[in-house]
């Protein structure tokens, strides 16, 4: 009998929210659209931030590179 893989899987196939998404507590959040890079704060979603040059939402440095 096969079972699917889901969050009971032993295996260990299963990435967690967001896909395995999750880019932990380090790195930079920027401004997509003047380019403006702060740090990243622990527990903060980058998204939660405004541009402090432009005022445009923010986001993760690894969402812009991964689109690329």
């Amino acid at each position: 009998m096969k079972f699917g893989k889901g969050r009971g899987n032993p295996s260990g196939d299963y990435k967690g929210r967001n896909k395995g998404g999750a880019y932990g507590p380090e790195g930079f959040c920027v401004c997509v659209k003047c380019g403006h890079k702060v740090m990243h704060q622990r527990g903060e979603k980058c998204t939660k931030l405004k541009c402090p040059e432009c005022g445009h939402t923010m986001v993760r440095e690894e969402l812009v590179k991964n689109k690329k």
